[in-house]
């Protein structure tokens, strides 16, 4: 054991005395934005039966909290800043409640959507928030690794989890219970953030930057929206096409903006730092793997296998535990002694190797042998790659920017997730129907074709979240160049460029 030196050892006795407590809430918060991206996933049969939502409309149940959550992050980092991280924080809380309980009382399909979109607009101010306040809360190297390291697995794990409430939820009570839980979990966490947060008064005579605001959020919302419509119209309809331009050329017009805007919505600064834009791009490639897995196995458990929503979520279960596994046991404990990245590319290798074990599933494929493996082998490769992620494109940024930032990670993280899904979700579905158009010549075969055809396009598209996985790990390898700190020194983890701001 590395002895302690007085620096750290005084920076430690210096800490807030309540930092774990506060770590509690911020688990909670952010535990219940993650999981609430996927917890709807197996209530959505029951959601669509009970209010006669459309096969071709049912997609806005999920797409609604994404596009809101992914297109205005970069706007709820910025309005943490501005009015300071708790007061942020507790807005949040109540907002997504709110949400949740106008959603879970439903009564038409129109209702749900509007919920599920104001869900995503409060996350977008909560998620920033919750994760400024992580930062700023644990400075000290070895405590901000075991900080990071639960706050990445939830992180990763949080999805997952999603699916198990979901299941639980669904088949002892019912869907509307998937929105409500979220409600008792926000009063304890107003609660607790109310008596033991500080997150600073914000800052004084600063200016939201509204162009930035409109142009930023409004070319993600366009090309998530553009990758959300291709499943179902193709990717040559016009909408598509203008729903993607729109957004470039808004994308394009905010980047231009913001280096002339006097109080710019995104720093550029923040991105021109080599190891900080490495860590944003490898996030958002890692989760077009991850998110396309989720949607992939749930649909391959339940309706090929036959699984029930409850067996379902538990199926998921040794996913969960590779990912804490792998951010709290390995990650936190290796990363105040190794370079991020060395604990970034096999992680990426680990979850890429973990998918590639999955396209060998089959429509008889046994649980245990065949698609246990793939699941643990992608929880440790996600547990290893995102706590360093949060953790390095975090460090050294000066407080008043810690919001904005933060909401960049989260919003490479949801909007590569967006993307990821429809893209692969397309992909699926081409091979799926190619697959059964060749091979249904006998009509007693049908049922079984079709099946496989399913089976087909899913192992397809996985093997599709392997080659970006493998980018992912590429990109960190090659962008990432943070080194491995000094026996602990209080620079540990902090991007070299981050170390100039």
């Amino acid at each position: 054991m590395s002895a302690t030196s007085p620096d750290a050892g005084a920076a430690a006795d210096e800490a807030d005395p309540r930092r774990w407590w506060i770590l509690v809430i911020i688990a909670l918060a952010q535990l219940m934005v993650v999981l609430d991206a996927t917890i709807v996933n197996i209530a959505l049969p029951s959601a669509q039966r009970d209010l006669g939502i459309s096969d071709a409309d049912r997609q806005w149940v999920i797409t609604a909290y994404t596009l809101a959550f992914g297109g205005l992050l970069l706007l709820g980092g910025r309005i943490a800043d501005l009015l300071g991280r708790r007061r942020t924080f507790v807005v949040g809380l109540i907002g997504f409640a709110g949400a949740s309980a106008l959603g879970g009382g439903a009564g038409s399909s129109g209702m749900l959507f509007g919920a599920r979109a104001l869900q995503g607009a409060f996350a977008a101010v909560l998620a920033p928030s919750a994760l400024s306040l992580l930062t700023t809360t644990f400075t000290h190297p070895r405590e901000r690794g075991k900080a990071f390291g639960i706050y990445g697995a939830i992180a990763g794990s949080g999805s997952a989890i999603g699916f198990i409430a979901g299941g639980l939820l669904t088949q002892y009570l019912n869907w509307r219970w998937c929105l409500y839980v979220n409600i008792p979990v926000a009063v304890v966490a107003v609660l607790a953030g109310l008596a033991l947060l500080d997150g600073g008064p914000g800052q004084r005579g600063a200016r939201l930057d509204v162009p930035g605001a409109v142009l930023g959020p409004g070319g993600l919302v366009a090309v998530v929206y553009g990758f959300s419509e291709a499943e179902p119209r193709g990717w040559t309809d016009p909408v598509v096409l203008s729903l993607f331009a729109v957004g470039v050329a808004l994308l394009a017009a905010f980047v231009w903006w913001q280096t002339r805007a006097p109080h710019p919505l995104l720093p550029l600064h923040l991105v021109h730092d080599r190891d900080r834009a490495g860590c944003f791009a490898t996030m958002a490639l890692a989760v077009v793997g991850m998110f396309g897995l989720f949607l992939f196995m749930t649909y391959y458990l339940q309706i090929v296998l036959g699984y029930s929503p409850l067996r379902t979520g538990l199926a998921y279960l040794p996913l969960t535990a590779a990912t804490i596994v792998g951010s709290t046991q390995v990650s936190a404990r290796l990363l105040p002694h190794v370079a991020p990245r060395a604990l970034m590319v096999p992680g990426l290798l680990l979850a890429a190797g973990g998918l590639v074990v999955l396209t060998r599933m089959t429509v008889h494929s046994d649980y245990t042998t065949e698609i246990l493996p793939g699941l643990v082998l992608m929880g440790l490769g996600m547990g290893l790659t995102f706590m360093p992620i949060f953790a390095t494109s975090t460090a050294g940024v000066a407080p008043h920017d810690s919001g904005v930032t933060s909401a960049t990670v989260n919003t490479a993280q949801q909007v590569g997730g967006s993307m990821g899904t429809a893209l692969l979700n397309t992909i699926a579905t081409t091979g799926s129907t190619a697959y059964v158009a060749a091979r249904l010549g006998d009509p007693a075969r049908k049922a079984l074709v079709v099946r496989e055809g399913m089976v087909h396009g899913y192992t397809v598209a996985i093997w599709w979240a392997a080659g970006v996985m493998l980018l992912a790990g590429l990109v960190a390898g090659l962008t990432i160049r943070v080194k491995p700190p000094a026996h602990g020194a209080a620079g540990a983890a902090l991007p070299q460029g981050a170390r100039r701001l």
